[in-house]
């Protein structure tokens, strides 16, 4: 992987790793644990071109004040990939990733994506199936909402490095700039996602307590050409937990859905 940095207007600088092999393009968005939730993806596609940006304010990034919404997000990430000249992209996106996916897809004008893969995903506003609110939990609380096996991904606190706590509460402020209050849901968002006609692929931990089942299932159909899949033994990251069993769905639908896109968006 590479390290590579795009400057944009107004003082945004977008880091971004790259592995550029010659496969297809593929965008992995993290969710509000820092690009480190999405490293298991980059190792399974390692015949792919990757890229994982770091979202502005994570993980020690800088963020400029005016650059504040999951909108500033997917539009700039639109502008790279345009400026990178691909096409037929697949977008990966866990968690807060997925919802800049969903606006990604509503807002790509130039016909640069070609698929969708939402995990665990959060955007969208689902009556009787609210998005937990992580931002005051502790790690022990937050892997119980997380993970289907918590015990096997506990830290023992001795071991935490004040520079690593540090990190982890300027996650949560970044993830509560980018939300703006909005609880990881835009009520209008699921309303809108009709009008995206590229394939969509929603996978789901079945376990998660972040953003349940239900919510992924009510993710799916407001998409016209989507399917879910659950994902046993997994929580909000089966990246993490069940790689083996997400990875072979992911390559089998971007293998699929090559060269799909004949009109992203109406």
């Amino acid at each position: 992987m590479t390290t590579r940095r795009e400057s944009f207007a107004d003082g945004l600088i977008v880091r971004f790793e790259e592995q550029a092999n010659s496969g297809r393009p593929i965008l992995i968005l993290h969710g509000g644990g820092g690009p480190q939730t999405v490293a298991g993806l980059v190792a399974g596609l390692d015949k792919a071109h990757v890229l994982v940006p770091t979202h502005p304010g994570f993980s020690g990034e800088p963020r400029p004040e005016w650059f504040n919404s999951v909108d500033d997000l997917a539009l700039t990430y639109l502008d790279l990939l345009e400026r990178l000249d691909l096409h037929d992209v697949l977008v990966i996106g866990s968690s807060m990733g997925g919802w800049v996916a969903s606006e990604m897809a509503l807002r790509d004008t130039a016909h640069v994506l070609g698929g969708l893969v939402l995990i665990n995903a959060t955007g969208i506003q689902v009556e009787g199936h609210p998005v937990a609110d992580v931002s005051t939990l502790t790690p022990d609380e937050l892997a119980a909402l997380s993970f289907y096996n918590p015990a096997a991904f506990r830290v023992d606190p001795a071991t935490v490095t004040p520079e690593q706590v540090e990190g982890r509460k300027a996650n949560f402020r970044a993830l509560a700039v980018y939300d703006q209050g909005l609880g990881g849901s835009d009520p209008k968002l699921g309303r809108r996602l009709r009008r995206v006609r590229i394939p969509v692929l929603v996978a789901w931990g079945e376990s998660d307590r972040v953003v349940d089942a239900e919510y992924g299932r009510a993710y799916a159909l407001a998409f016209p050409n989507a399917r879910f899949e659950l994902i046993p033994e997994a929580g909000h990251l089966p990246q993490i937990e069940q790689s083996e069993r997400l990875l072979p769905l992911v390559r089998r639908f971007s293998m699929s859905t090559r060269g799909t896109n004949a009109g992203a968006f109406e």
